[in-house]
């Protein structure tokens, strides 16, 4: 019937609007068949009105449809006519004149149409009759018509079987025993002005309001004039609940609230009767119209609501459907519906007192995550009454936000010398989304940095994006690199932001100053001065270096012995050695002078180094020059056999060394073809250093292990205990002595190692699995693309620590290891 598709009924969400009447109705979304649920009894639903009307609304949804449908239920002959009393009386004058009518109680049939009260009847007798009326609202009514007089002393009381008829088939009939009294005659009855009485009153007047003040009139004298009022036996009991009559004045108020909505009309039927012997009572009228009033509020009823809604939604959305009511009449059931407050929202009429609620806008999570949507309805009364209704709609998030860092620089500043593992930063990012669109995982991209991975040189945690340096820096070697790391999400299409991270290497008083002048055998530097030297005289000057900077590089010396007998000064800034005096034979009987010269550094705590110098008093310059030149040449030709020598040696070591060069660079090009994985999982933990170990260091001089030699490869294996493992080779050089050291107790090496570590990430702990000397590998190539960027210096000479399980190892460990 209404053109829909059957098959969609269920896919389109068929619902109905419930409320008080649609339970007794459902609809099979199979068939579309309108079928009764509950036994449906109309005089319990409808009672007197015609048609009786069952109101069906229903709706679908995508797109939205509304229908309403009207289902009228059908009378049928189901309830007798009754009469409030089985025993009905009357009582009548005899001195009533034939005609004379008298109403007798009404039968009540709730039934309607042709199947309510039809007519009455009563037994057949020689006095009455019945003439059965009908009023304007439609009800039958009886009144007993007298046919001949009466005569009291001849019969006092008739009686006479009542019968009620309804209409319906079969009839049903409903009986009343009417007992006829003859009374003794007052022969004027009272008379009304009118038959017809109309009334407007306003409803919900308070109780005692006049509506009427009737009055009858009787010629008759003495009691027999003296008239009382009261209310027929025509009304129904309703009309005594809401009216009062006063038996002496005739004034009719209201005795409870008259509600317009209930019932806009009320007929009261009135008489009034003489305190006269046989006295006959006169019947008129009272209409009674009420006007509406406002007093009932519109009322909203939501039938669907949505719950949330995307923020990527696009305007016009339907959130909710509602319907608006009022049960007044007339300007005061007129309504207009509104949203209060500046929301995204407007309201749109699709039906007959029907609105849906939709989106005006995009919305924005971040901005507002939910709203509380009130819908005001308003009716058109004086005063207006309005009502409102309040619905909550979360916005749901979308992966609409990148993370952003809180910094898009971060300057890191890592002392060298530290703890491989250990902790040196953290860097955050927000997301203003929410689940897992705000979960945020980071990680470093991938650059090199003199030539290695950066994942050799920091790490980080994915999930609080905590730095870790996986290496101990050496300042001498790498002042400063820089990297970037990026903050992703976790939503249906990932978003990512990154951030630049500097890591500035902080200098550490870890290198002593190195002596390298004046230049001398065994250890001490003999220097001549003269005995006519005056005071001030330059004996020589004291030249050292320190591989550090700042003030750990600021050197100060100093005489630390052999200067007892204060015959020389040392400038602390300059490290010249001058005279403090004359030279006196007696003061200074020995030809020579032993100092120990010490120099310091400034750093925290200082480092120190000593140099040797023998002063030998000479009677001239001259003198002391030829006295080396003499002992020099004698040196020379007895050193020569031993330089013959060391040089045959040497050339043998070298070429034993680039042969063990060579053939080792061919092993080492095989083993980078290999999977680092594969030979961790045979068992075998040592691996080559593949690019370290194919190119060898020449021309240096062989280092103790230095802590900075040592890097640290992540292990992510925790089931067996043995993670991956990687090769990375390490270099490390230092500032020699210029031309060889002298009088210096810190001995310079140069070496580099390749090594291999198992590290278990943020444990701080590493498992030192294989160690050799190697060369450095350096990528000289300037045209590759490198988001890293580093600094690096010279290189610097250090004792080795090795580091394992966060530990540094004893000597005779590390001997073991080594």
């Amino acid at each position: 019937d209404l053109g829909l598709d059957i098959t969609k009924l269920s896919a389109r969400r068929f619902q109905t609007v419930p409320n008080s009447r649609t339970l007794y109705l459902e609809v099979n979304l199979e068939n579309g068949a309108l079928f009764v649920k509950e036994k449906i009894d109309r005089e319990k639903i409808c009672k007197q009105t015609i048609p009786c009307l069952l109101h069906l609304e229903a709706f679908l949804e995508n797109p939205l449809e509304l229908f309403r449908v009207e289902i009228e239920v059908m009378d049928i002959n189901d309830n007798p006519p009754s009469f409030p009393e089985t025993d009905i009386s009357v009582e009548i004058s005899e001195s009533a004149i034939p005609g004379t009518r008298f109403p007798v109680e009404n039968a009540f049939d709730p039934d309607v149409g042709t199947n309510a009260l039809s007519t009455y009847a009563i037994t057949n007798n020689n006095y009455f009759y019945l003439d059965v009326q009908t009023q304007s609202d439609g009800t039958k009514f009886a009144e007993l018509v007298l046919e001949k007089p009466l005569d009291r002393e001849q019969q006092a009381v008739h009686r006479y079987v009542l019968t009620a008829v309804d209409g319906g088939l079969p009839q049903r009939t409903g009986t009343a025993l009417l007992v006829v009294k003859v009374l003794d005659s007052n022969d004027n009855a009272p008379t009304f002005d009118e038959s017809v009485y109309t009334v407007n009153l306003r409803e919900n007047s308070p109780v005692g309001t006049l509506v009427i003040q009737l009055n009858a009139s009787d010629v008759d004298e003495g009691l027999n004039g003296e008239i009382v009022y009261s209310f027929s036996s025509h009304n129904t009991p309703r009309i005594k609940d809401l009216f009062n009559i006063d038996a002496r004045t005739g004034r009719i108020e209201v005795a409870s609230e008259v509600d317009y909505e209930e019932s806009n009309t009320h007929q009261i039927n009135v008489q009034a009767k003489d305190l006269g012997a046989n006295a006959v009572p006169a019947h008129c009228k009272v209409l009674v119209k009420l006007v509406d009033v406002n007093d009932n509020t519109p009322e909203i009823g939501f039938s669907t609501v949505t719950e949330s809604v995307s923020e990527q939604d696009a305007p016009g959305t339907v959130i909710a459907l509602f319907s608006v009511s009022d049960r007044d009449s007339g300007e005061n059931g007129q309504m207009s519906c509104e949203i209060l407050g500046d929301v995204p929202f407007k309201l749109k009429s699709s039906f007959k007192n029907y609105y849906t609620i939709v989106t005006d806008g995009l919305l924005d999570r971040e901005n507002t995550d939910s709203y509380t949507i009130t819908v005001v309805a308003k009716d058109k009364g004086q005063p207006s009454l309005a009502t409102s209704k309040s619905i909550k709609v979360h916005v749901s998030d979308e992966n609409d936000n990148a993370p952003r860092f809180t910094q898009a620089f971060y300057d890191v500043y890592v002392t060298e010398n530290n703890v491989p593992g250990a902790f040196i930063h953290a860097v955050s990012a927000l997301d203003p989304d929410i689940g897992q669109n705000a979960l945020i995982t980071y990680s470093i991209l991938e650059c090199d940095i003199q030539g290695m991975s950066v994942d050799t040189y920091v790490s980080i945690n994915q999930d609080t994006g905590y730095l870790y340096a996986l290496r101990s820096f050496d300042y001498e070697q790498l002042k400063e690199f820089s990297f970037m790391v990026q903050a992703k999400d976790s939503g249906p299409v990932e978003l990512f932001s990154n951030a630049t991270v500097n890591v500035i290497i902080v200098d550490q008083n870890d290198n002593a100053p190195s002596v390298i002048a004046p230049i001398g055998k065994n250890g001490t530097a003999k220097e001549h001065l003269p005995r006519s030297a005056e005071p001030g005289y330059l004996v020589t000057r004291i030249v050292a270096m320190d591989a550090d900077d700042g003030e750990n590089a600021r050197l100060s010396y100093s005489i630390l012995r052999g200067n007892e007998m204060g015959m020389f000064r040392m400038d602390w800034r300059t490290g010249e050695l001058r005279t403090a005096r004359r030279i006196s034979p007696k003061r200074d009987p020995q030809g020579f002078y032993d100092l120990l010269i010490e120099v310091r550094d400034h750093g925290q705590p200082p480092l120190s180094s000593s140099a040797s110098v023998s002063v030998i008093l000479v009677d001239s310059v001259v003198e002391g020059r030829s006295g080396d030149r003499g002992s020099a040449s004698k040196a020379k030709e007895t050193s020569l056999d031993l330089t013959l020598i060391l040089i045959i040696a040497l050339g043998s070591v070298s070429f034993i060394f680039l042969l063990a060069m060579i053939v080792l660079a061919v092993r080492c090009q095989k083993d980078k073809k290999l999977n680092l994985y594969t030979c961790l999982l045979a068992g075998d933990c040592c691996l080559c250093c593949g690019s370290c170990c194919s190119r060898q260091s020449r021309g240096r001089k062989q280092k103790k292990l230095s802590k900075s030699d040592i890097m640290l490869v992540q292990s992510t294996n925790v089931t067996t205990g043995v993670g991956p493992v990687g090769q990375v080779p390490v270099e490390e050089s230092g500032v020699g002595s210029v031309g060889g050291g002298f009088g210096s107790h810190h001995h310079q090496n140069q070496n580099s190692y390749c090594y291999q570590v198992c590290l278990t990430p943020e444990s701080a702990k590493t498992d030192l699995m294989f160690l050799k000397p190697c060369s450095p590998s350096r990528s000289n190539d300037a045209d590759h693309t490198n988001p890293c960027g580093a600094i690096v210096t010279g290189y610097s000479d250090q004792q080795p620590d090795i580091i394992s399980n966060g530990s540094i190892l004893s000597s005779e460990v590390r001997e073991q290891i080594i």
